[in-house]
């Protein structure tokens, strides 16, 4: 093997584990028999590009992106043109996205970050029978499904992982107010933590507090509820949001006087939402899937490389964007030259276990990650807020 092959396989090794490299190195020709070129591929992918969420679809895109300059813009060894297409804000726009990537001829698809997109394009997936392997979005509800795969989780899992711990730690005379936008997925969120918790246990005071479900809010929008909340007396309040509406959120909780604990699934402290949060998100516990600061072989290959491209630490979005593409390569390596969406989906559903950032994973039978999920704290780390593994709570899925 060549000194060029060589440093080739050390970066595949740390970036996909002994079983990407096998997949990889046989892409790898130099010193053997030459090999026909293989076709290039289009790849769509879905993201909203303004509003609340815009910042989690770059994440998004970002992930995906990454995993490509790491292998020569090639997944399977096919060449790859990434198309990337607005989500917006509803099933609607989603729609139209999906739309003009399946005209463009996309092999497969990837993204989606809200629920109610997700749910939107379903049907238009599973008619048109090409994969969507989602790296955000993840309702409960999307059941039954042969072309929709995700690599992130599914929204009841943070309210159970959450539950189960919170269930054990927290005092008998513990008053909890949950506190949730009436948006698709807190259903899914609440009834995971009631799963777990209890949902008769009297620690929990009164039903959910519902607030406005708004992806970019105005600087009074929760004030109202959250005084709803405060009349409960809470020492501790369980609550989900993302993006933009999370800032909001906890800031106008902080406002409004309220110092005990937060509990919430990572969503809330991910990404920028640190860098503007400031002190307000000091102590803020989460559940979830992934942490930049966990110690593996490939979440430092990852890291490394995501810091390094766009200085700062990646978030769960950018992570499962990558291991979509990760799925990808490998299923496309599995099906063969004469590639269609047909053959890649049965390809994935022969994938083994996954070596991600995250941790060793597997998909499920419902199509989703079975994964560990860990309780991150808010931390300053010098001048810098951290989300900082405290513990593992529980393997989900």
């Amino acid at each position: 093997m060549s000194q060029m092959n060589r440093r080739r396989a050390l970066q595949l090794l740390g970036a996909l584990g002994t079983t990407g490299l096998v997949a990889a190195c046989g892409d790898d020709t130099e010193g053997g028999p030459a090999a026909s070129p293989k076709s290039p591929i289009k790849i769509g992918l879905i993201a909203p590009q303004a509003g609340g969420l815009k910042a989690i679809g770059e994440e998004i895109t970002n992930g995906f992106q990454l995993f490509l300059d790491l292998h020569d813009e090639k997944l399977g060894g096919h060449p790859v043109t990434l198309i990337t297409a607005d989500e917006g804000d509803g099933a609607k726009s989603a729609q139209a996205a999906v739309d003009g990537l399946l005209k463009q001829g996309a092999l497969a698809l990837t993204g989606v970050v809200n629920s109610a997109a997700m749910l939107g394009v379903r049907d238009m997936v599973e008619e048109a029978r090409v994969p969507l392997i989602g790296s955000n979005a993840s309702p409960s509800s999307l059941q039954s499904v042969v072309y929709i795969w995700r690599t992130s989780y599914v929204l009841d899992e943070a309210g159970r992982a959450l539950g189960r711990y919170l269930k054990d730690r927290l005092p008998a005379s513990s008053r909890v107010v949950m506190i949730m936008p009436e948006n698709v997925g807190a259903p899914d969120v609440v009834r995971g933590f009631r799963q777990e918790f209890g949902a008769s246990d009297p620690r929990i005071i009164g039903d959910v507090v519902w607030t406005t479900a708004t992806l970019n809010p105005g600087k009074t929008a929760f004030v109202q509820d959250i005084r709803k909340a405060r009349n409960r007396q809470p020492t501790a309040i369980f609550c989900f949001f993302a993006g933009d509406a999370g800032v909001e959120f906890v800031k106008q909780l902080r406002n409004e006087g309220y110092r005990g604990p937060v509990y919430a699934p990572g969503f809330l402290t991910e990404g920028a939402a640190l860098d503007t949060l400031k002190n307000d998100a000091l102590n803020i516990q989460t559940a979830l899937n992934y942490s930049a600061d966990l110690n593996n072989v490939a979440n430092r290959v990852f890291a490394s490389a995501y810091r390094k491209k766009h200085n700062i630490s990646p978030t769960t979005y950018a992570m499962a964007s990558y291991d979509a593409a990760q799925v990808l390569h490998q299923a496309i390596g599995l099906a063969g030259d004469n590639l269609n969406p047909q053959q890649v989906n049965l390809a994935l559903g022969k994938l083994g276990q996954i070596d991600s950032p995250r941790g060793i994973w597997q998909f499920n039978q419902p199509r989703t990650p079975q994964q560990k999920w860990y309780l991150r704290q808010v931390q300053r780390d010098g001048q810098v807020l951290s989300n900082v593994v405290i513990n593992e709570l529980a393997t989900l899925g």
